[in-house]
């Protein structure tokens, strides 16, 4: 059994289609391509794909039309418009048409990844083959971040802050038992040189 998730590109340019296959294929995808809209209806009655991508301009039936008719065939398969003659307007139709993105060329292999899962995360598809690694990464990467901020947020302990309170509250008298003892302290100071001096003037005698 094919567990591997089923992609379609549709678009004259072959080299588009060896361009999904490459970054795509070693990432838990089957990476199948149509040179044009009637071939791809096509390859879909004996295929349920999980994303599809078209291009806009083609030969014969453009990617909108294409578009439409798979939405009306199977509405809840993605489709990705890609196309290096974007324009406003047909951004908004291919929304209109149903399509689950609007993509510029010319593609990166990050692109072609991110926008592939999105598609699928759309959809509410689970690519469990290439999301696995990267989530586990990103789930101890969460969990450390998620232990730095609980132990910010964890009390102190019940003796530490009963301490903290008492100094905090005996810091003003033990300032004032300084002041108040400071000329005691100067005090006997003074008498303690005076008696050494006293002392050893008369031994000195």
């Amino acid at each position: 059994m094919n567990t591997k998730l089923q992609v379609l590109v549709i678009d004259d340019d072959a080299v588009v289609g060896r361009s999904f296959d490459r970054v795509l294929s070693g990432k838990g995808y089957e990476v199948s391509t149509a040179l044009n809209g009637e071939q791809a209806l096509e390859t879909m009655e004996n295929t349920d794909f999980d994303v599809v991508f078209t291009d806009i301009k083609m030969p014969g039936m453009d990617g909108l039309e294409v578009t439409e008719r798979i939405k009306a065939r199977c509405p809840w398969t993605p489709v990705v418009v890609i196309t290096g003659y974007g324009t406003q307007a047909n951004e908004v139709r291919a929304s209109v048409l149903g399509a689950n993105g609007f993509v510029r060329k010319p593609l990166t292999p990050e692109m072609i990844e991110s926008v592939t899962l999105k598609a699928l995360k759309d959809a509410g598809k689970k690519q469990e083959v290439t999301e696995a690694p990267q989530e586990t990464v990103e789930t101890s990467a969460a969990s450390v971040e998620t232990k730095a901020e609980v132990a910010k947020a964890v009390p102190k302990p019940v003796g530490r802050i009963l301490k903290d309170i008492g100094l905090f509250f005996a810091s003003p008298f033990i300032a004032l038992g300084y002041v108040i003892a400071l000329p005691f302290v100067g005090f006997y100071m003074f008498a303690k040189l005076g008696r050494e001096a006293f002392i050893k003037k008369h031994m000195t005698k």
